[in-house]
């Protein structure tokens, strides 16, 4: 059963990808889930080891974003951008609290839902963090699904007489034979594959012992950092098939939990979850605009590193354009990064401080506990 779940994701998200679906792996898998679980095809969720093992690589694919090569060509912008990040997180954090309070629904709920970056990794974390991972990945692939579709337009605007088109990196694997026989981004696969199964082992194990939250995917994902701004070692993180695997397998996992009672909760915050993303793609977008203004940085840069998610769209979008890209593309991932280290203890601390008590209509529906882990395109 495991198989033809997996099977039909991945070839649904390799069709997905030629018509440039954002992170069509991981939304169509989310989407098999969520039909086998609704139909009654299998009341199972995935299996747990699975689930640890996805996260774990996904957290080692996060790590792996930040490099000093990265940081040394974003040159005089990554510093004020990085400032720009942080504004984000914190304007998005603001949302998600207000959309919690509005909403009648948890704080951890809220949160997660707006806030910006990493979406497998914030949905796959969702449960470890107490929120419910449905309604996360129903916020997050939104608005990863309206950053991606308005990104390029929005640029292309600002930059008219800019000639290219907008490429994607959710390109099918059939496109490019060497994605298909490569598992990680080493050139020799033995070793990346084995150098990938030691930090996934030796991070869960670190980040349970450390009491991380979501320990499977931020103990890989800090000691992957490590690994690679030291220079110790790189060319180990997921790639090609596997990548693609990945996303598939959390995708599955979050849709198994859907059931009509959890759909019948999406629906009733539909309004919150389209007002509030609209409002934070906006704020963020005044955001771009001030400090492009305050610094004489180019619009078009500041914008693009502060939309909120889609990290991949964004990317691909800065590399059509004449846009800083190594600027972007730092600050981007120094978001994706701060996101997924400060974000779990700063929602674990405020739910402590303020415990909301919604009423039995509205309350979250109850699933089972899990230990799981989204850079969309």
């Amino acid at each position: 059963m495991w198989l033809a779940l997996a099977s039909s994701a991945f070839a649904l998200g390799e069709a997905g990808s030629l018509i440039g679906l954002p992170a069509p792996h991981l939304l169509l898998a989310l989407l098999v889930g969520a039909a086998a679980a609704l139909s009654g095809a299998t009341k199972q969720q995935l299996p747990k080891p699975a689930a640890v093992a996805s996260q774990a690589a996904v957290g080692v694919l996060m790590g792996s974003y930040i490099t000093p090569a990265a940081l040394q060509s974003a040159g005089a912008a990554a510093l004020p951008m990085t400032g720009v990040t942080i504004l984000t997180i914190g304007l998005c954090l603001a949302a998600g609290s207000l959309f919690a309070r509005w909403g009648r629904t948890g704080l951890a709920d809220g949160a997660l839902s707006l806030v910006p970056g990493g979406s497998a990794a914030v949905v796959a974390a969702a449960d470890d963090l107490g929120a419910d991972s449905r309604l996360v990945a129903f916020s997050q692939y939104f608005r990863v699904a309206l950053v991606a579709f308005t990104a390029p337009l929005v640029a292309f605007a600002m930059h008219p007489t800019t000639g290219g088109s907008v490429g994607t990196e959710s390109a099918p694997l059939w496109n490019d034979p060497h994605r298909i026989v490569h598992l990680s981004q080493n050139p020799h696969q033995l070793p990346g594959l084995l150098m990938l199964g030691a930090v996934c082992i030796l991070g869960v194990r670190a980040g349970r012992r450390l009491s991380m939250p979501a320990p499977a995917l931020l103990g890989p994902m800090v000691i992957t950092a490590l690994f690679v701004f030291t220079g110790t070692a790189q060319g180990f993180a997921p790639d090609g098939v596997l990548r693609s695997l990945l996303f598939v397998l959390v995708g599955l996992e979050v849709g198994l939990r859907f059931t009509w009672s959890s759909v019948r909760t999406v629906g009733r915050l539909f309004p919150h979850v389209l007002l509030w993303t609209v409002a934070v793609c906006l704020a963020c977008g005044f955001l771009a605009w001030t400090f492009s203004a305050a610094l004489g940085l180019p619009l078009l840069d500041t914008y693009l590193a502060t939309t909120p998610g889609g990290i991949n769209a964004v990317l691909a979008t800065a590399a059509s354009l004449d846009a800083n890209l190594p600027a972007i593309s730092t600050a981007q991932s120094i978001r994706l990064f701060i996101v997924m280290l400060l974000t779990p203890p700063l929602i674990s601390w405020l739910a402590h401080r303020t415990r909301p008590t919604p009423t039995s209509a509205t309350a979250p529906v109850k699933h089972l506990p899990m230990v799981t882990e989204a850079a969309v395109s």
